[in-house]
């Protein structure tokens, strides 16, 4: 039972990770490169491609949550590696509370002058919660090492 929950927290771990990655690194900058200068091209394919994560996103964090306190439950060895992931695992959801609540509104009913100000800020929050989601997974990993 336990190697399953594991074998299940991980692939929602990583499906939340490889997702923002490949966000990041492949979706973003081709958008950038194929729109240019074109912003209201940009932002209007953004959005469509957001529309509607915002639930399963949700949904998968509060899985890996609750897979990750499944585990704890079952065996305590390491008990500070998970509160470790715990921690990030919050500070994540923190940012993409904002991400969601506030920052895409912003983006939204920004001036052409405020998209480029808007976009570097996503890039940083991006970049942020993938570092941080990141190295709960790779404390997970350790976990099972020691």
């Amino acid at each position: 039972m336990t190697a399953v929950l594991a074998i299940i927290h991980a692939g929602l771990a990583a499906a939340w990770v490889g997702g923002m990655a490949y966000s990041l690194f492949v979706v973003q900058p081709k958008l950038k490169r194929y729109f240019g200068t074109d912003q209201d091209g940009r932002e209007h394919l953004t959005a469509v491609i957001a529309s509607g994560n915002r639930w399963k996103v949700i949904g998968l964090i509060a899985a890996i949550a609750l897979t990750g306190g499944a585990m704890l439950a079952i065996n305590q060895d390491h008990w500070w590696i998970h509160a470790v992931k715990g921690l990030l695992l919050l500070i994540a959801t923190g940012i993409f509370w904002y991400v969601s609540w506030r920052h895409w509104p912003q983006r939204v009913f920004a001036t052409a002058a405020e998209l480029p100000t808007l976009q570097r800020r996503l890039i940083i929050l991006a970049t942020t919660m993938l570092g941080l989601a990141g190295l709960a997974f790779a404390l997970g990993v350790l976990a099972v090492h020691l």
